[in-house]
C-alpha cells in the first residue's frame, strides 16, 4: 500500500463509491425506462459523451442515437440458438457517490473527467447529477457495446479500478477521497441499516423484510443464530490486523513514527466485527419501540 493511501485510510478520508445497478439492463424498454428515470422524466438535463446537455424526455432519442435497437437485434439473434443463461446487457447502469457534505458540483466534475478518460471515443454514455438525497451522486448510463464492437463485461477488478480512478479525480478537484476495500478498513459486510425496520413493518415482500423478521423472531426468543460466514469474517479480520501491524513496523523502521502510531490507533479503533444478521439485531434493539415490537411479533406469529 502506498504511503499516501496509508495516510488517507488511517485518517479515515471519505470513501468514494462506485456501484453497478444490477437489474433491467438487457432490453430496449428497460434501457429507456432507466434513462427517463435518471432524468427525472424530463426535469433534469442529461450530459452526453459529446458534451451536449439534453433536456426533456430523451430516453428514446438516446436509444436511437446509440443504435441500441441494432444491438438488441444482435442480442436476440445470439439468444435464438441458446437455452437458458443470462441475456447480454445493452447498457450498464453505474452510480458514483460520496458522503453528505461533499460539494455536488465536484462529484459531477469528477465523474465527467473520469468518463472522458475511460470511455471517450470508445463507448457512448450519458450522466446526470442527483442531489435529492443527502449523499450527492451521479447516475451514468454506459453502452455495453463499444463503437469497435467489443462488449464490456464489468469484473470486480474493473470496478476496483474505476473506484480508485473516481477517487483520484475527486482529489484532483480538491475533494478528499479514498478507495480501499471494506475489509482493509476493518469493516464487515455492508449492513442494510437504512429502512430495515420500516421495511419489516410495512409489509414489503422482500429479502430485507424476511431477514429482519427472522432476526426479530430470534430476538424475541432470546436465541440469535450465529451465521456460518462468521468464521470467515473473523479469519479475514485477523489477516487484516496482521497486515496493518506489519505496515506499522515497517513505517517505524523507516522513521515514520507518527504515521506508524496512526496505523496502530486505526487498528485499535476498528469497529466491532458483525455479520449482516448481527447488524440487523443491533438496529432492531436500538429502534424498536414497545408498540412496534408488539406489531412485529404479531406479524411473525401469523
Amino acid at each position: 500500500m502506498q504511503m499516501e493511501q496509508i495516510r488517507r485510510t488511517v485518517q479515515r478520508v471519505p470513501e468514494a463509491v462506485v456501484k453497478v445497478l444490477p437489474r433491467d439492463s438487457n432490453d430496449l424498454k428497460a434501457a429507456g425506462r432507466h434513462l427517463e428515470y435518471i432524468g427525472r422524466y424530463g426535469a433534469l438535463a442529461l450530459e452526453t459523451d459529446d458534451g451536449d446537455q439534453l433536456n426533456g424526455r430523451v430516453g428514446k432519442a438516446l436509444i436511437d442515437d446509440w443504435d441500441l435497437d441494432v444491438d438488441d437485434i444482435r442480442r436476440q439473434a445470439s439468444l435464438a440458438g441458446t437455452r437458458g443463461g443470462k441475456s447480454p446487457k445493452l447498457i450498464h447502469k453505474l452510480m458514483f457517490s460520496m458522503p453528505p457534505g461533499t460539494p455536488p458540483d465536484r462529484v459531477l466534475g469528477a465523474v465527467r473527467n473520469f468518463a472522458r478518460e475511460q470511455f471517450a471515443f470508445q463507448r457512448r454514455y450519458a450522466f446526470v447529477l442527483h442531489t435529492d438525497e443527502e449523499h450527492p451522486h451521479v447516475h451514468l448510463v454506459l453502452k455495453a457495446m463499444s463503437e469497435q464492437g467489443i462488449r464490456l463485461n464489468i469484473s470486480k477488478a474493473t470496478l476496483r479500478h474505476w473506484r480508485s480512478e473516481f477517487a483520484r479525480h475527486l482529489r484532483l478537484l480538491g475533494v478528499p477521497a479514498n478507495a480501499t476495500e471494506r475489509a482493509v478498513r476493518g469493516e464487515g459486510r455492508n449492513a442494510k441499516k437504512d429502512g430495515i425496520y420500516r421495511a419489516s413493518l410495512r409489509g414489503d415482500s422482500t429479502y430485507v423484510r424476511a431477514q429482519a423478521e427472522a432476526v426479530a423472531d430470534e430476538l424475541l426468543k432470546g436465541n440469535i443464530q450465529v451465521e456460518a460466514g462468521k468464521k470467515i469474517l473473523i479469519q479475514t479480520r485477523k489477516e487484516v490486523i496482521s497486515g496493518w501491524q506489519d505496515v506499522a513496523r515497517q513505517l517505524a523502521d523507516r522513521g515514520w513514527h507518527d504515521l506508524a502510531n496512526d496505523v496502530r490507533r486505526f487498528v485499535g479503533y476498528m469497529p466491532a466485527l458483525r455479520t449482516e444478521r448481527e447488524w440487523i439485531a443491533s438496529y432492531l434493539r436500538q429502534h424498536a419501540s414497545p408498540t412496534a415490537e408488539m406489531e412485529l411479533q404479531q406479524r411473525i406469529s401469523r
